[in-house]
């Protein structure tokens, strides 16, 4: 008998055996067939349920047809064990399953959301607030975040499911904590998770600077995904609440930069939540990043045109040379940034060491005789000299309209300036962001600043005009450049000053003063160095790409420091020593409406101006300066526009210290 050929044997073997084979090394597949069934209760062990989903390959199939997709639903028991969720049975967790096995074609979800909340719940009930677990007291607080981030919010294809749900990012079962190895490998293996969904990013951060570090290199120091857009509270990053977390997460590895950003205009208005403006990853892309020595970064000298023509349309060599990180520590990197910024910070505690010291010691001078009942006599020839026959002008004329009109208009677009300025200026502050809400935020505030700038220096100019016509034309050869009613400094104004001084320590008499004194001469060429060094580096931020055509790029640095703290020392010189000498010491406190109607009494005229009414007097002009009183309504309207301005400017100098002392506090505690 002829033996069969041995591929029959071998098709006779195939036939006969491989099913078997088959099944029995997929004990996956005859777990997924077997007939027998129990229920589950609360007390069913983890055993009963790794019996199947401890065996690698167990899956479930998720389509019909030879080719059918399948869900993977193993469990590595011994990672479980390892896990967070080691101690928790099964049936704690997915608490729909009644029995083994399961239903077919039916969708079993698990609740994570509800799960930690309850947990938590029955924590506080047993043990009070204090005995309440600190980390799942902390996975609560990430669960509220969670529900109000971008992947909470339904599927665009799938509504009845979110963008992602916490076993997307976790994994259902291998969830380790902090300070375990597996955990690092989790933090640094979760771009990859998260590119499981955000391709494109994954592609883009691979080549980045940052992904190449922690893919390649495995540097922790370097952020992977949940360090710039936040773990939990995750954002459209489209969304003005995205795009500031994750500007402000870059200041979490760079702190350098970041500070040096926020002390710019871009950053100062981001920090008050304005993100229509340049952000860390505007500049520096953000999944993209590069070094700036890398030719195909986006600030990279040679690519800085194109990056800066995403905002500004035109571009100049100098714009494009300005410091966006400059700073004012480092006089070798920037010079130019350390000695203006010295130098301002120079004539800060130079002018109020003088001024405050004047301020004090004129205010305990005064408050000592009011307290003692001392009246300054008056020359007995100022005291009993006749008054001429005016009929109802028995008050003393000061300023005319025009000039009232000029101070109110300045002082105001001084206020708004200030109001606005302080806020960018300041925005760390407290009280920034609600200020910059009230007013429009930022982007009116900038229309706001520079109509209001417009206004300052229309009004300084108009004003020289008409003081050159004055001088120059009107009474060209009557004027005395050094006379009493010119604001020219002279020899007298030091005399005035020594006498002042003696009297504040008691060793002397008050002085008696003419028509201008010496600190209203200081007041009044203060605006000069003022509109020249806020007005004119105001006008080079305004017009940066013009500037840059004519100016190196530092420029803008050095404009940014002389425009805010010139700023600063206008606003605190101008709301306490202005304010003190017209309105707050004690012999005007707490108004003094002269300025608002023009004009003073008679009594107060002898007193505060006893030199020009004795030379009034002798050269007979007294008359001719007399003017009726204001009436009872205008002193009622003066009142309450003063006292506002006084509350407004009050107010600005609150905004101004409190902005210093914070960025004190943070200069010292950084």
């Amino acid at each position: 008998m002829k033996r069969p050929p041995s591929i029959v044997w071998i098709v006779f073997f195939w036939v006969l055996f491989l099913p078997g084979a088959v099944f029995a090394a997929d004990p996956a597949a005859e777990l997924m067939e077997r007939k027998e069934v129990f229920l589950v209760t609360k007390d069913t062990d983890n055993k009963a349920c790794l019996y199947c989903h401890g065996v690698d390959g167990f899956s479930a199939p998720m389509s019909e047809g030879r080719n059918q997709e399948r869900k993977n639903l193993f469990v590595d028991a011994d990672r479980l064990a390892k896990s967070v969720h080691g101690s928790r049975s099964c049936v704690d967790c997915h608490s729909d399953i009644t029995k083994i096995p399961h239903d077919k074609n039916k969708e079993y979800n698990v609740s994570c959301v509800q799960c930690h909340t309850n947990l938590n719940n029955e924590l506080k009930v047993k043990e009070g607030e204090a005995g309440e677990k600190k980390t799942l007291g902390h996975v609560v607080e990430n669960i509220a975040s969670y529900l109000s981030s971008v992947h909470a919010q339904p599927r665009k294809g799938d509504p009845n499911k979110p963008n992602a749900y916490c076993s997307d990012c976790h994994t259902g079962h291998a969830i380790f904590a902090k300070g375990t190895p597996e955990r690092k490998d989790y933090h640094m293996n979760s771009p990859a998770m998260c590119g499981r969904c955000h391709e494109k990013q994954l592609l883009e951060y691979e080549d980045s600077l940052h992904g190449g570090a922690v893919l390649r290199l495995g540097d922790e120091k370097f952020p992977v995904c949940g360090d710039c857009h936040t773990t939990h509270k995750i954002s459209h990053p489209e969304s003005t609440y995205g795009q500031l977390v994750i500007t402000k997460s870059c200041g979490g590895c760079h702190k350098d930069s970041y500070e040096s950003y926020t002390s710019t205009y871009h950053g100062q208005v981001n920090t008050l939540g304005y993100v229509n403006t340049a952000k860390c990853f505007d500049c520096h892309e953000a999944h993209k990043n590069r070094r700036v020595t890398d030719p195909e970064s986006s600030v990279h000298p040679d690519n800085r045109g194109k990056t800066c023509k995403q905002c500004h349309e035109n571009v100049s060599p100098g714009f494009l040379s300005f410091q966006p990180h400059g700073n004012n520590h480092s006089f070798d990197k920037y010079p130019e940034m350390w000695l203006a910024s010295k130098g301002m910070i120079g004539l800060l505690v130079g002018v109020f060491a003088v001024f405050w010291t004047h301020t004090f010691l004129w205010f305990l001078r005064e408050r000592k005789e009011k307290k003692l009942g001392i009246h300054h006599k008056l020359p007995q020839d100022v005291a009993e000299a006749p008054l001429p026959a005016t009929g109802t002008r028995v008050n003393v004329q000061r300023f005319p309209a025009l000039w009232r009109l000029a101070h109110i208009s300045f002082a105001l677009s001084i206020m708004v300036l200030a109001a606005t300025g302080l806020t960018v200026l300041f925005a760390d502050s407290f009280w920034a962001q609600t200020v910059a809400k009230a007013l429009g935020g930022a982007k009116v505030m900038a229309i706001i600043h520079r109509v209001a700038g417009a206004v300052f220096i229309g009004v300084f100019f108009i004003h020289l005009v008409a003081v050159l016509h004055k001088l120059l034309i009107k009474h060209r050869a009557t004027f005395e450049w050094f006379g009493p009613n010119s604001l020219v400094p002279r020899w007298q104004d030091l005399w005035d000053l020594i006498a002042m001084i003696k009297w504040f320590f008691g060793k002397g008499p008050k002085p008696y003063f003419d028509h201008w004194t010496y600190w209203e001469k200081f007041d009044y060429w203060a605006p000069f160095w003022g509109v020249s060094i806020i007005g004119g580096s105001g006008l080079v931020l305004w017009f940066p790409v013009l500037a840059g055509e004519y100016l190196p790029g530092w420029i803008f640095n050095v404009a940014t420091i002389f425009h805010g703290e010139e700023a600063v020392l206008a606003v605190i010189f101008i709301f306490s020593v202005h304010f003190f000498n017209c309105h707050l010491r004690p012999s005007k406190f707490p108004l003094d409406i002269m300025m608002f109607v023009g004009n003073m009494p008679m009594e107060e005229f002898k007193e505060e101006r006893t030199v020009e009414f004795q030379r009034m007097v002798l050269e007979g002009k007294l008359a001719e300066i007399m003017v009726e009183p204001p009436t009872s309504k205008a002193k009622k309207y003066s009142r309450i526009l003063g006292f506002t301005l006084i509350g407004i400017g009050l107010t600005l100098l609150f905004f101004a210290l409190t902005g210093i002392g914070t960025h004190l506090v943070h200069f010292f505690s950084s």
